[in-house]
């Protein structure tokens, strides 16, 4: 039986400065073709079906995965059939993978359901993954001991660095680097735009949308161990 993975994706479609957001689409078509073939794979947002990509992500990503992922009947029916967060259970799956775009760090990151959910991925030793923005949804996310799961491990996740160039610090409520770091986890990064996939036991993140497919190689090959 194949292992199964959660993509969890934002609702989110504007952000702190009034324009389009949503979930990055190379962030979602990336992995999702790495996994596929090897892994169920269910798609999960907190308001359910038909999350919203961004705009500027379909725009600027014209790879053949990318341009794939929109079009094929497949992923169609996933997203128009997403989750609702809220009524997922951790037991279904072996691994949560929560795709960036800066929406998960406006709904995402503040959601008590989700905090939960991926507390209990985390504490039941499943791996528990985000890339870009993504790991600001494991910002509530504790351990069994009630601490937060970045503190005293090693992370990456979308640098400061990368968020002044693109002009989007207030789009956000908070920088993730800032955050996770004043949460106690050791971040670690590659140059601006260079894949970056960092593991530190099942805790497995990427940097930005250049370590998208990175970070799927990462969780097939700890699917597979």
């Amino acid at each position: 039986m194949s292992p199964s993975v959660l993509f969890v994706l934002t609702s989110v479609d504007t952000n702190l400065m009034g324009t389009n957001t949503g979930w990055y689409l190379p962030e979602a078509a990336h992995p999702y073709y790495v996994l596929a073939p090897h892994a169920s794979i269910d798609f999960a947002a907190p308001k359910g079906p038909n999350p919203p990509v961004d705009a500027s992500s379909v725009e600027k990503f014209k790879d053949d995965e990318s341009v794939k992922f929109l079009q094929d009947p497949i992923v169609k029916e996933k997203l128009a059939n997403a989750k609702v967060l809220s009524e997922v259970k951790a037991s279904d799956y072996n691994a949560i993978f929560y795709v960036g775009g800066h929406g998960p760090v406006i709904d995402l990151a503040s959601l008590p359901e989700n905090a939960n959910l991926a507390s209990e991925f985390f504490q039941s030793g499943k791996i528990t993954s985000a890339v870009c923005h993504g790991p600001a949804a494991l910002v509530g996310a504790i351990d069994s001991s009630g601490t937060s799961i970045f503190k005293g491990r090693n992370f990456t996740g979308f640098s400061n660095e990368e968020e002044e160039q693109v002009q989007k610090v207030k789009a956000i409520p908070f920088l993730l680097e800032d955050k996770i770091t004043a949460l106690g986890g050791s971040y670690v990064k590659s140059e601006p735009w260079q894949a970056k996939v960092v593991i530190d036991g099942n805790l497995i993140t990427g940097q930005n949308p250049a370590s998208a497919t990175g970070i799927g190689e990462a969780i097939l090959e700890a699917l597979q161990k």
